[in-house]
């Protein structure tokens, strides 16, 4: 079925208009999220009409962007689809930095994009050991507006009653810089909250929080972390959710409580803020919430509190909560135990998939179980496509050959001299993995994500999908994510201090250890002294100094989690004995592996091999230093 041409001057106020007789919705539909039967209407219509909206996303995607710098490199001007798919290049963020880096530098926004580009978007990954800057708009804050709207009725199809009170959420701002440009880079939810889109938002009956955005919005963690609590344990009885972002968030504000309840009990006890709590709006702001003395309540927190065991303690402490907010998936699923604990059974709820690049998803079974959480892509926040990810015996692996296949999508890879072969959100199989790729309205073309992401159904037309992992990842606590090659930079670098002693590294493996709050990077190492298999015993001071010199050497993300956001624990290094990494060969090749194939893994997922490499540990070493961090900062080139 062939449509006629959409208008090519689009706005926020036009309808998809096509000859086939469909009249699909607005790109981002005006929509109270206070009207649950039209956000369900809404997202039914953007799922049904999955493909003619994709198709509408690039062509009005290139028809903007077509004059700029970036497409008239490849395009020459014209914008459709086959010849986008044929020349434009998929990228890594490699490819693009120097694109970024020039905006940042001054350089108008008009070398990747037609629209204003706003502020850039630090991610978690990082480039170089800094974060990657993606790039944002103004329309851009508008688009995420409209996606966490939609997320409002779907929760309420599942869960009744959320109008009737309040949601406790841990919501915090991290550090920004001002770039050359004068462009403001931060994390994508600190530009959120501090955006006028949060701070001006209408008033949403079932989204009312107990932390007034003063503490939000406040810069020093601490004081934004005591007054949060405070405010949620206060309006205890009108909490009807508890979450944070991550789930090692939510976690961190428990270990919190955990040493602060005392003392809020005292603030409750007297109406008073304590006198730390220096920040003029969460002084004020926190004064109005508290409202005078309350020893009945600040004696029924304390009861609470100082039983024998915190099990179940978000049930007693919030006795109306329904469920918790968190993303569970990923790497976050290593902290699903530790949260049953603490909640006593409430449902973990993972409600979005997103990103700094983008925002993606939805979770349309909000209340299933965290290992069977799948997301439906909304088709209007960007173009998709996907590579092939093959699967044999247990590995994940990249498909990119097009097996001399004359085929439109199949073009030459940036970063290697291979050939992708992309297919459209429409192409995508059940039960098959795939890496996503995107192309925004922000400036962003074929660029790859990095998720891995498996098709577990379809909702309509659009598919769902369950996130696996991301690309090359090895060890993440809470928003780090240290790949295999930054890894290994950093063990190189650790390792010289111990090489000039006669010792050398035969080989390490590692894991992050969630079973403590904050988590830790756990590494295992076997040594050897030179001409012998024989290891003496080891000098304690330089091999703390080693875990130091691992964290050194990690990204800015890992030591900003250490040092500023104290969500990561010390480094930790395991010595083994001689022969435990044959051993863990052995055990591997029991399980399945391929005695050919073998190579050591960075990363010790299986419970088994733990307790194995931890049954031939002699030594245990931290580290004693909280390595350097500060905000990155630009230089004009």
């Amino acid at each position: 079925m062939k449509c006629c041409r959409a208008t090519q001057n689009f706005s926020l106020n036009h309808t998809f208009h096509f000859c086939c007789t469909k009249m699909l919705p607005k790109m981002l539909p005006d929509y109270d999220p206070n009207d649950n039967e039209a956000g369900m209407k809404l997202l039914e219509d953007l799922t049904t009409n999955a493909y003619e909206i994709q198709q509408q996303v690039l062509r009005e995607i290139l028809t903007r962007n077509a004059q700029t710098e970036y497409l008239k490199g490849f395009l020459n001007g014209q914008c459709d689809e086959d010849c986008f798919k044929k020349k434009v290049p998929v990228v890594n963020y490699e490819d693009i930095k120097p694109y970024i880096e020039r905006i940042a530098d001054g350089e108008p926004s008009e070398i990747i994009s037609a629209q204003p580009i706003t502020e850039l978007l630090t991610s978690s990954g990082t480039s170089g050991g800094q974060p990657k800057m993606m790039p944002s708009s103004a329309e851009d804050l508008n688009r995420k507006t409209f996606f966490y709207n939609m997320l409002v009725p779907v929760m309420n199809k599942y869960v009744e009653g959320l109008d009737k009170g309040k949601g406790m959420y841990l919501l915090f701002i991290k550090p920004e810089i001002s770039t050359p440009s004068g462009l403001m880079a931060r994390p994508v939810l600190t530009s959120y909250y501090k955006s006028s889109n949060f701070r001006n938002r209408p008033f949403n009956q079932y989204n009312i929080y107990t932390s007034p955005d003063e503490t939000i919005l406040c810069p020093d963690s601490k004081q934004s972390m005591y007054c949060q609590l405070l405010c949620g344990l206060v309006q205890r009885d009108d909490v009807l959710r508890v979450g944070a972002v991550f789930a090692s968030a939510f976690l961190r504000a428990i270990k919190f409580l955990e040493d602060y309840w005392k003392e809020l009990c005292s603030n409750i006890r007297t109406g008073h803020v304590s006198d730390w709590i220096t920040d003029p709006g969460c002084r004020g702001s926190v004064s109005l919430v508290l409202g005078g003395t309350n020893s009945e309540l600040a004696d029924l927190i304390e009861e609470q509190c100082s039983g024998k065991s915190w099990e179940g303690i978000i049930k007693n402490l919030w006795p109306k909560t329904k469920f918790i907010e968190v993303i569970v998936t990923g790497s976050m699923a290593q902290y699903i135990p530790t949260l049953d604990f603490y909640s006593g059974g409430l449902p973990l709820v993972s409600t979005m998939y997103a990103s700094s690049e983008c925002y993606f998803g939805i979770n349309f079974k909000p209340l299933s179980k965290p290992s069977d959480v799948s997301y439906t892509l909304l088709p209007n926040m960007a173009y998709f496509e996907f590579l092939l990810v093959e699967k044999n015996n247990g590995e994940l692996t990249q498909k990119v050959h097009c097996n001399g296949v004359s085929d439109k999508n199949c073009i030459q890879a940036s970063d290697e001299k291979e050939e992708f072969q992309t297919l459209d959100l429409m192409e995508v199989k059940l039960g098959q993995y795939y890496e996503l790729v995107v192309t925004t309205f922000t400036g962003l073309y074929r660029y790859r994500v990095g998720d891995i992401l498996m098709v577990t159904g379809f909702h309509n037309k659009a598919p769902q999908f369950r996130f696996v992992q991301r690309r090359n990842v090895v060890l993440s606590i809470d928003t780090d994510k240290t790949n295999e090659e930054d890894l290994l930079k950093a063990v190189t670098q650790a390792k010289c201090l111990i090489e000039p002693l006669g010792f050398l590294l035969t080989e390490y493996t590692g894991y992050a250890d969630t079973s403590s709050i904050p988590g830790h990077y756990v590494l295992f190492w076997e040594l050897k002294m030179k001409g012998s298999n024989d290891l003496p015993e080891l000098d304690a001071e330089k091999m703390e100094q080693c875990c130091s010199k691992v964290e050194e050497n990690l990204d800015s993300v890992y030591r900003r989690c250490r040092k500023k956001d104290k969500s990561i624990g010390a480094l930790e290094i395991r010595v083994v004995k001689h022969g435990t990494f044959d051993a863990l060969m052995d055990f591997c090749v029991s399980e399945g592996s391929s005695v050919n194939q073998y190579k050591t893994p960075r990363c010790i997922k299986s419970e088994e091999a733990r307790k194995l490499l931890d049954s031939k540990v002699v030594g245990k070493f931290f580290s004693r230093k909280t390595p350097f961090w500060e905000p990155f900062r630009m230089e004009i080139n």
